[in-house]
């Protein structure tokens, strides 16, 4: 039997990455370059938000352009990855087993924090998407029970993709180039060395135990995807700091690998 895929969470950053790779889409390339080829991608994005866990079941996606005041051709393109209807059926009866509620979408397509690495990882769009939603009324500890009911799709084949910020607080972003806030670098470095450590309980009581915890994330559902990407790769995983910088100033662009849980 093959080996379990690892779980992946990517600090997704500025839509722009999809026409200006810089180095966080060179990272991605060599990412999509190196990982094993899966057989589909369940996606977790900060972008889809909702009460309760919903997967998309599309047979083709959508290219969701959610996102304002960009340059015209960001919104000219087109992310065509076929959907994963079966993968969907499949994240249904695993959450429905752990007796997590989960309802579909058949009409939802990629938004900006899937495709936009996806374009950088698989730019020929032909690997399988389907899309996981997170729930922001609800707690870290939540996310990662999400996870763990999902960790059997690790030995199927199948590579649980989260995307969110590692540090996103949009009201103090400032010009490229400008110096880290202390309160930035700060979160970014206790979240690296909480997961070096495996500190699961400082990592899941982020909000008390994080330094800067609420202006690092000021609404938290770009922090929640860590969450699912660390629980999938099952109990006790290892963490593996696959990326980091800034960019806007404070943006953390920092990504993950979680591998090896019982």
């Amino acid at each position: 039997m093959a080996a379990p895929l690892p779980t992946i969470f990517l600090s997704h950053g500025s839509p722009m990455l999809a026409l200006d790779a810089g180095e966080t889409g060179k990272f991605w390339q060599k990412l999509g370059r190196e990982l094993p080829r899966p057989e589909a991608v369940l996606a977790v994005s900060a972008h889809w938000t909702t009460d309760e866990p919903t997967v998309s079941s599309t047979v083709a996606n959508s290219t969701i352009h959610d996102f304002y005041g960009f340059p015209a051709p960001l919104y000219q393109i087109s992310y065509p990855a076929p959907g994963a209807p079966d993968l969907a059926r499949r994240v249904t009866e695993l959450l429905g087993a752990a007796k997590i509620p989960i309802q579909t979408d058949a009409a939802r397509g990629l938004d900006h924090g899937a495709w936009v690495p996806l374009k950088n990882m698989y730019p020929l769009a032909n690997v399988k998407v389907a899309q996981l939603s997170v729930q922001p009324h609800r707690d870290a500890a939540w996310h990662v029970a999400l996870g763990r009911a999902l960790a059997p799709l690790t030995r199927e084949n199948v590579l649980i993709l989260a995307t969110g910020g590692a540090v996103h607080n949009l009201r103090e972003m400032a010009p490229d180039g400008s110096p880290v806030p202390t309160w930035a670098s700060n979160f970014d470095l206790w979240l690296a060395e909480t997961l070096a450590k495996g500190d699961e309980s400082s990592f899941v009581n982020w909000t008390s135990q994080a330094p800067d915890a609420r202006r690092a994330q000021p609404t938290p559902e770009h922090f929640l995807p860590i969450f699912v990407a660390y629980g999938a790769a099952g109990e006790k995983p290892k963490a593996e700091r696959l990326h980091q910088g800034f960019t806007l100033g404070s943006m953390s662009m920092a990504a993950y690998r979680f591998s090896g849980g019982l």
